[in-house]
Order: C-alpha cells, then structure tokens, then sequence
C-alpha cells in the first residue's frame, strides 16, 4: 500500500489504519471503512429510554431504593447507648456527676490525660511531668553509677 497516494485518494468514511501486535509492534498499515457514530441530536422519547434501560447490563439491579444504616448512624447509636445506661459518662464511678463538658472537664483533661474517642489514652501534663523527671533521674543515677564501677576499675584519681 502506497501510503502517500492512499492519503490523497481517501474518500468519506475511508480511513488508514494501523493497530498493534501481541508484542506491541505495529502492523501494516491498511484501508479501513470508518462506520458513522450511531448519535442522535436531541432528547431521547421515553419508549427509546425504556428500551435502552430493558436492554441493559444491569437491568433491575437499581431500581429498588435501598436505605442501609451509614457508618455515621451506626457510630452514633453507639455512643447514644454508651452513655444511656446509668446516665453517666463512661469509665465514671458509681455515684459522681455525669460530665458536662465544661471548662473544669477541659482543665482537668489537659492536666491529667483523658481517653480519647476510640479508647486511646492520652497523656496530661501531670503525667508528662512525672514521666520526665523520673526520666531525668533514672539517666542521672544510671551515669553516677557507671562513672563509680568505671572508675574504680581505671582507677581513677578523683575522689
């Protein structure tokens, strides 16, 4: 096939064609007929849309509204029943105040932790605070005693 002639001989509906191979290598290019889209300008008629839909892959697997309980509504019919019993909020003793949500609830969880929506405990700056200093006095312990057991194996001169 001469390419170059092919190209200024095309008619309407004629086009040259190459596709590729199982490797990816390209064929020969050849002379194909190009068929029309099968379009239509405008709005379809009702019967037209009946038959498209009755014709369908999927015919009949969404036509009936289905209404599931979202993960939304499932995670609050749990807290809603978490806290329902007793009245209190969870993890409270028997007998004290449900919480308010206050800001003495926002104090006291910034100073002394809190639990956190999915049960995670978190930190307050009380416990912070504890964990650092004995933090600090672990590793000032721990460097006194390897200067003493170091020190007497060297023999060291200071005393």
């Amino acid at each position: 096939l001469d390419i170059e002639t092919a190209i200024t001989e095309l008619a309407t509906g004629e086009a040259l064609l190459s596709l590729l191979d199982a490797k990816g290598r390209p064929s020969v290019t050849e002379r194909v007929f190009v068929l029309p889209p099968g379009s239509q300008l405008g709005p379809i008629t009702p019967e037209q849309r009946k038959a498209l839909i009755a014709g369908s892959l999927v015919a009949g697997a969404y036509e009936k509204t289905v209404d599931r309980e979202s993960a939304y509504e499932k995670l609050k019919g749990r807290a809603e029943s978490a806290q329902a019993p007793g009245g209190s909020a969870p993890g409270a003793p028997a007998g004290a105040p449900a919480a308010e949500g206050g800001m003495f609830d926002t104090l006291r969880d910034a100073v002394f932790g809190s639990t956190g929506p999915r049960g995670g405990k978190r930190e307050g700056l009380a416990e912070s605070m504890a964990k650092s200093a004995v933090r600090t006095m672990g590793s000032a312990v721990g460097r006194e005693i390897i200067r003493g057991v170091l020190g007497s194996i060297m023999g060291s001169k200071r005393r």
